[in-house]
């Protein structure tokens, strides 16, 4: 791993320990957890194909499986990923660094149908590789297939810079929510919910 996220540097210890418990709590209560996981299941096609790019604990790359897609989800913390593994087993779950990301199957890069960034992906990344990154999510997206995005605006992270990333990334803002269930965005709004397309021919 090239540098170490800001998940690791800007959070006490135990702090993935702690959210998978939060997670499982809320999951043991029947809360709705799968909110962004259906945003995107209405933006694709059934059966398809989804990266689910630092996908925690697993919560959504598994709403979206349960959906009838195939998912595989990558992150840099070893223990969320086991979380993922032992939570969802039939999933996908790949430790990997985002910035690094280069998945490959039969030698060749794979292609997702579909990408997703939940769960303040962007604002912890490792700082400066934020362009990196998006530029390596959208090579592993289809041409004209969606980039969804969702983050705290009030992280450190702006939504400026966001849009500027993209596009050196090569990504166009197609749309943006300043929530999930899609209430429209304004600039005071505290969350980022951000489609993105990777053009076709590029």
């Amino acid at each position: 791993m090239a540098r170490q996220t800001r998940w690791v540097t800007d959070t006490e210890q135990g702090h993935s320990q702690r959210m998978i418990g939060i997670f499982r709590r809320m999951a043991a209560e029947g809360r709705d957890l799968a909110g962004e996981a259906r945003l995107l299941d209405a933006m694709i096609p059934p059966g398809s194909a989804v990266l689910d790019a630092g996908c925690g604990s697993g919560r959504v790359g598994a709403a979206l499986a349960e959906r009838g897609h195939t998912v595989c989800g990558v992150d840099a913390d070893e223990v969320l990923i086991a979380a993922a593994r032992e939570d969802f087993p039939d999933v996908e779950w790949l430790v990997g660094d985002l910035s690094e990301l280069e998945l490959t199957a039969d030698g060749r890069r794979r292609v997702f149908d579909a990408a997703i960034l939940a769960g303040n992906v962007m604002p912890y990344l490792a700082p400066q590789t934020e362009v990196e990154v998006l530029r390596r999510i959208g090579a592993h997206v289809r041409p004209d297939g969606p980039v969804l995005v969702g983050f705290g605006t009030t992280r450190g992270y702006a939504v400026a810079d966001f849009d500027a990333h993209a596009a050196e990334a090569g990504l166009l803002v197609e749309q943006r929510f300043a929530t999930w269930d899609l209430r429209p965005w304004h600039p005071a709004a505290d969350f980022a919910v951000t489609v993105l397309r990777r053009p076709a021919g590029r």
